[in-house]
């Protein structure tokens, strides 16, 4: 049972830095208040510190990774595997936020696996109608379409300013990966 009245959907896109932090830092506030959490991470198969972090959580957030991202770099499009692998992971967190038993829902780069072609807007258009009344729907990544946007109550872009990857500076363990 929810302890949230009402649930809204939030998007956190852009080209920025921030967008995953962001949501996973709703996770962690919100197990402060009791609230459980499910996150479906797509396009990350890496092992990522929040996985080890979140496991002292484990009772509030539970966190589940759903394909890689391998042929963004090979500048190819997605295979059948990784595709099977992110419907999959939507259906799963389908499942947890149909369950009632989780109070928020975080799907973790949504938005770009659109962009690659893993979903189309109508498939992620049409979870976002099944949300119950009181279960938060965030979504993250970049290249939201403007379809989901407008679907949103509350939307967030983080803007790039400066970023020192264009220095030549590669992701460090415990702030970018």
């Amino acid at each position: 049972m929810s302890k949230l009245n009402q649930g809204y959907i939030q998007i956190y896109t852009g080209n920025g830095k921030g967008k995953s932090t962001a949501a996973i830092g709703q996770a962690v506030r919100a197990a402060g208040f009791g609230l459980k959490t499910y996150i479906a991470q797509f396009m990350k198969e890496y092992p990522y510190n929040e996985l080890i972090s979140l496991k002292h959580l484990s009772e509030w957030i539970k966190i589940e990774q759903f394909g890689g991202d391998d042929f963004v770099y090979k500048k190819e499009p997605p295979g059948k595997i990784e595709i099977d692998k992110a419907h999959c992971g939507l259906a799963s967190a389908k499942a947890k936020m149909m369950s009632r038993k989780y109070d928020i829902i975080i799907l973790d780069e949504i938005c770009v696996s659109i962009y690659f072609g893993l979903f189309s807007d109508e498939e992620i258009l049409t979870f976002m109608k099944l949300k119950p009344e009181n279960v938060e729907l965030i979504l993250t990544g970049r290249y939201c379409p403007d379809k989901l946007l407008d679907k949103a109550d509350l939307v967030t872009e983080m803007k790039e300013i400066k970023h020192y990857y264009k220095e030549g500076i590669t992701s460090r363990r415990g702030i970018e990966s």
